[in-house]
């Protein structure tokens, strides 16, 4: 994985560059802090960050929030504390995992893992909760074109679904999007009827 690094210590950074290759990975950025992280991970587009928390100008939590609302990445964070309050402001993040100094070859390395199968099974929900949406969304206009064709037509349900079908296929197009047309088209003609 490209990974980008974000530390305040040159010593814990250095051990990052050292170590992260011996595991396979690549260090793409080594920021000394917060602000210093976001700006290198608009620029390198890292495929997992590791941060410290407690860092100058921007701590690693708000790093985190910032850097997941442009692109989002799994993240780990590393602190030399066993903050409660530190973990609960890292579990509003997408921070997928949270070491504590020092950090051991073996927790890196599961860490890294976790975060990333956590990160690809909570990006693999937000795209079948939006393709849910879409099709819940779709399927209101579908209905409501259809109840247009119902009542212009004088047809039955059935009847004006598979009128639709016949369009969207005869015109290569999805059913929605000529339920929309159909939406539109009766919104244009409710325009230049008398009294409207």
């Amino acid at each position: 994985m490209r990974i980008a690094i974000a530390d305040d210590e040159a010593f814990i950074r250095r051990y990052f560059q050292e170590i992260l290759p011996d595991m396979g990975h690549e260090v793409v950025s080594a920021a000394a802090n917060g602000r210093e992280l976001v700006e290198h991970c608009r620029d390198k587009k890292p495929d997992l960050i590791i941060s410290d928390v407690r860092m100058p100008e921007m701590d690693g939590i708000d790093a985190a929030l910032e850097i997941s609302r442009e692109r989002p990445v799994p993240i780990v964070l590393v602190s030399a504390y066993h903050d409660p309050d530190l973990i609960e402001r890292a579990e509003t993040s997408s921070v997928m995992a949270y070491l504590i100094k020092p950090i051991q070859r073996g927790d890196l390395e599961a860490a890294i893992a976790i975060a990333r199968r956590r990160f690809e099974q909570m990006s693999s929900s937000e795209r079948e909760v939006a393709t849910l949406r879409k099709t819940l969304e779709d399927r209101k206009f579908i209905e409501r074109a259809k109840g247009i064709l119902m009542k212009k037509a004088n047809i039955p349900e059935d009847e004006a679904f598979r009128r639709m079908q016949r369009m969207a296929s005869d015109t290569n197009r999805k059913l929605a999007d000529v339920a929309k047309l159909i939406l539109a088209a009766e919104e244009t003609q409710g325009l230049f009827e008398p009294g409207k």
